[in-house]
């Protein structure tokens, strides 16, 4: 409803404003008519150029020949999902929109059944299916797409609309909430794949264009500039944002930022805002993180990433005095794990991480982001500022433990699996820690339960740390999965450990509804 009024709104200043001009049109004209001597007119000389709009009239370039060449490449996402949320609140009012619009519809035929059951004063249990749409980057000619994590996240189902009105069936090779960045593949061949740039190479001031599917209206091209690099905004684990004040707003997350070579710089994923519209602050995942965690996801199916085993936070002026530093620029090194890479290499606390694999590190994030895209078992040099002196050091970096495996689009028959609405990650050591499990503990913690659920009928809540499923002993987040699909009876047999005591539970699916 909000959408139509604002249209209607929209339409109706801009008929105003045709009036205003028709009507100071006819006012010109009578006073022209009054004033002109009697007799025939003078006839109208009125110059018409058919020539086509010059790439570079007057210094003001035409993107048309841009726009021609990526347009193809991009693809509108619709998905059918469970309902999710649209928003995070930022401080002093802001929105930090990441959900792709035009927004949820609530099915026609759910509204009717929850009509007729507000008038029987029955109570609906199961939340429905609802619908998305998102925009995607054909990346391959084979058909493998870029999107955004929140755009497929919980999708059911996902259908992938070209520009030349081809349809195809999408599925989730992998997804890595970490970044926000996930790959999508379609069954095609010879599809208009974009070329990427490096992303390393752009500058504050150069001129971009996004293209995108903006409240599923349809395709839409805006254009801005890069107004900042390396922001964090989103509270993800890795961000290394491309800010633009190129027009973004909901249905364009997964959509193309592309240089004025029709290059391809980053994909947009979210906004800040007051209104919840654009306001010219727009975010993108730029294309050395995205494609590595593309190609990490591909090969791999899981995002794997690099370990140094250090505790590090940036430098203030003040601290930067006290380690005897020109400038406050480097990781500082507040502890070190024992046995990790970083021990193992020599580093202590109280040094300054200055340059890691031949890159400077402005602060402990960027720090952060290196380390993580650097392939595990690699040898990488690293300086550090020690008492003042720079000193290199080797460090063989070995993979961030306890890192989550990717998801894959969930079968068609998922509602069928075990444990159904439950939601299930690795046992690592921050999550040891926080819920007090014992070292002797081993299994996949549940991060989620749906209280629809028959799980959470059953007793099984968040925190509680799955042992085993059906007698069969779980390692690990990808075991407990595995161990639900295709079971062989709608109940099924569940130890978990949780406050300290492990408990068996029976939790019957048939009794699902």
């Amino acid at each position: 409803m909000k959408t139509s009024s604002s249209n209607q709104t929209i339409w109706k200043r801009t008929a105003v404003l045709g009036s205003v001009c028709v009507l100071s049109a006819s006012l010109v004209a009578f006073t022209a008519a009054k004033d002109a001597p009697a007799g025939k007119a003078e006839p109208l000389h009125i110059q018409v150029s058919d020539a086509p709009l010059s790439t570079a009239a007057r210094g003001f370039p035409s993107f048309s020949p841009i726009v021609k060449a990526v347009a193809p490449s991009v693809v509108k996402i619709s998905v059918s999902s469970e309902a999710k949320t649209s928003q995070t609140e930022m401080p002093g009012g802001m929105d930090l929109r990441r959900f792709f619009g035009p927004g949820f519809q609530m099915p026609e035929e759910f509204q009717q059944q929850q009509g007729h059951s507000r008038q029987h004063g029955q109570q609906q249990r199961h939340a429905p299916k609802e619908q998305g749409v998102g925009s995607g980057i054909i990346v391959t000619k084979d058909g493998y797409i870029l999107t955004n994590n929140h755009v497929v996240e919980n999708a059911s189902t996902i259908k992938v609309s070209l520009t030349d009105g081809r349809e195809f069936n999408g599925k989730v090779i992998g997804r890595d909430p970490k970044t926000d960045v996930a790959v999508v593949k379609v069954e095609a061949k010879d599809l208009p794949a974009m070329a990427f740039a490096d992303s390393d190479k752009i500058e504050v001031g150069d001129m971009v264009l996004a293209v995108g599917h903006p409240f599923g209206i349809g395709q839409t091209v805006t254009t801005g500039i890069i107004s900042a690099k390396g922001r964090a905004t989103m509270g993800l684990d890795y961000e290394d944002f491309i800010q633009t004040d190129a027009a973004i707003n909901p249905g364009n997350s997964g959509g193309a930022l592309v240089d004025v070579e029709g290059r391809l710089i980053g994909m947009n994923t979210a906004i800040l805002s007051r209104s919840g519209g654009n306001q010219g602050v727009g975010f993108a995942v730029p294309t050395n993180l995205a494609r590595w965690v593309m190609e990490s996801l591909v090969n791999t199916g899981r995002v794997e990433r690099g370990f140094l085993g250090v505790n590090i936070q940036d430098l203030t002026p003040q601290l930067a005095q006290q380690f005897k530093l020109d400038a406050a620029k480097g990781a500082l090194v507040s502890g070190v794990s024992p046995d990790s890479p970083a021990d193992k290499a020599g580093v202590k606390s109280g040094d300054v991480i200055t340059d890691f694999n031949g890159k400077p590190v402005t602060d402990s994030r960027h720090l952060k982001l290196q380390v993580g895209s650097t392939t595990p078992g690699a040898a990488v040099p690293m300086n550090v500022l020690r008492d003042g002196k720079t000193m290199t050091l080797s460090v063989t970096v070995k993979e961030l433990p306890g890192d989550k495996v990717a998801d894959a689009t969930p079968a068609a028959d998922k509602a069928n699996d075990a444990l159904h609405g439950v939601g299930v990650s690795d046992l690592d050591k921050a999550t040891r820690e926080q819920l007090k499990v014992p070292s002797q503990i081993k299994g996949a913690v549940v991060s989620s339960v749906e209280e629809d659920s028959v799980a959470y009928d059953a007793g099984l809540r968040q925190g509680d740390v799955i042992l085993e499923i059906n007698r069969q002993p779980v390692k690990d987040a990808e075991q407990a999965t595995a161990l639900c699909e295709k079971p062989e009876s709608k109940v099924s047999l569940v130890k978990v450990w949780s406050h300290g005591g492990s408990r068996f539970i029976v939790i019957d699916e048939s009794k699902a509804g």
